[in-house]
């Protein structure tokens, strides 16, 4: 039986020692312990014991180390027979979990019991879910750690000269700084990478994991400069995540993408050009409409983005980093967009919607906007009545109704 459960309660460092020969008063001893990482699918832990009568019970805890405000440790019970000596072994599906990156952390103990009641608990151990497939090289630079495998020393320093660039940004922008270690995972193009992740999209180039303070990102050798706005994008999300990391850190959208989008720099010409377009035509989507989720469609997605960078800057520009630092700490503290903007600013969400287009030259947002238009998510509650959903029910009727007709054929004839 596996299951999981919450430490509600504060939790004592335990030093993190490899099993070896330990043995428990009752004389159930633990002749050797290991774990083997096996990126990005599972890791499986081993275990050889024996006692002076029979081992009855052995269960595995493991959790991974992460930042979190309630650790959760999953228990499991390990099959095997009763016996005086016992080895067994325990695998742990990493795709059940969600997937984690490179790196990670494992810690586990075993919780060892024999026929007379006789319980011992090893000591804590750990094992790093490292990424074996590739022959890694590191390079360092403050709190920031890259690792690549492929290109040259002089492509890694780039991009970590494009993260310590966009820690730079962020403190003159925003005056936020970088207060926790965080390590980039430089694969050698989107195909290595999404291989490496649980369920990625297609199109999926990076993807960082804030609770770890780890980032995954394909970048081709001859990609460089998409790779350093990416870089400095990515790094943009995780700062931001550890300024509201609380029970209530949420952040709208456009807030969020648009601190990522400053991260990197002046706006690239496709996104400046799609802004400037939408300006023109007067046809900007409205503050509140891109606060939760950006579209599907590309070309709308990309004037999202550019719409994000623009409202950000138009706040720090008019109204300063100080303000802005307090509208995140609204946002921490669980407050709502409209309230947490409105302490600040003085002003809701349409407010700046209306401030913000004025600052380009628009008057109120139009009668009739458009609207971010975006698909269902997988395994959402949305559900769409299609043309084979139809033609299912039609049938299901259909031999319902058959079924019901003969049924009562039978009995009269039974009669």
């Amino acid at each position: 039986m596996k299951y999981c459960f919450a430490l509600v309660l504060l939790v004592l460092a335990f030093t993190l020692i490899p099993c070896s020969i330990a043995a428990a008063d009752g004389g159930i001893e633990v002749v050797s312990s290991d774990a083997q990482a096996d990126f990005p699918q599972s890791v499986t832990f081993s275990l050889e014991a024996r006692a002076s009568t029979d081992i009855v019970d052995i269960d595995i805890e493991c959790q991974v180390v992460r930042r979190s405000l309630v650790p959760v440790i999953c228990r499991s019970d390990v099959a095997f027979d009763a016996n005086e000596y016992v080895m067994v072994s325990w695998n742990w599906d990493m795709q059940d979990s969600g997937g984690v990156p490179p790196g990670t952390e494992i810690e586990y103990r075993w919780l060892i019991e024999d026929a007379v009641g006789n319980a011992y608990t090893s000591p804590y151990a750990t094992v790093r879910y490292d990424d074996l497939r590739y022959n890694w090289r590191g390079v360092t630079s403050g709190n920031i750690t890259l690792w690549w495998y492929e290109g040259d020393s002089s492509f890694a320093q780039q991009l970590i000269d494009a993260a310590d660039g966009a820690v730079i940004r962020l403190t003159d922008e925003f005056d936020v700084s970088l207060n926790q270690p965080i390590d980039f995972y430089i694969y050698a193009d989107p195909w290595d990478l999404q291989s490496s992740l649980v369920n990625p999209d297609i199109w999926t180039g990076g993807q960082a994991f804030p609770d770890y303070g780890a980032i995954m990102i394909g970048i081709e050798v001859d990609n460089l400069d998409w790779g350093e706005r990416t870089v400095a994008h990515e790094l943009g999300h995780l700062v931001v995540g550890q300024l509201v990391y609380g029970p209530f850190g949420w952040i709208p959208t456009w807030l969020s993408e648009g601190i990522a989008m400053n991260t990197e720099g002046e706006l690239t010409e496709n996104f400046q050009d799609s802004l400037d377009n939408a300006v023109s035509d007067d046809s900007l989507f409205s503050v509140r409409s891109i606060a939760s989720s950006f579209p599907a469609d590309s070309d709308e997605a990309i004037l999202c983005y550019a719409e994000s960078y623009s409202i950000v800057k138009f706040l720090v520009d008019n109204y300063g980093s100080v303000k802005f630092l307090a509208l995140l700490d609204l946002f921490k503290q669980g407050v709502t967009d409209d309230e947490a903007l409105s302490q600040v600013y003085g002003f809701d969400t349409d407010g700046l919607n209306e401030n913000w287009r004025a600052s380009l030259g628009l008057g109120p947002q139009p009668a009739v906007t458009p609207a971010p238009t975006s698909t269902p998510s997988p395994g959402g509650n949305e559900f769409v009545l299609t043309a084979p959903y139809i033609a299912l029910i039609t049938i299901v009727v259909i031999l319902s109704a058959l079924t019901v007709f003969l049924g009562f054929t039978f009995i009269r004839r039974w009669r």
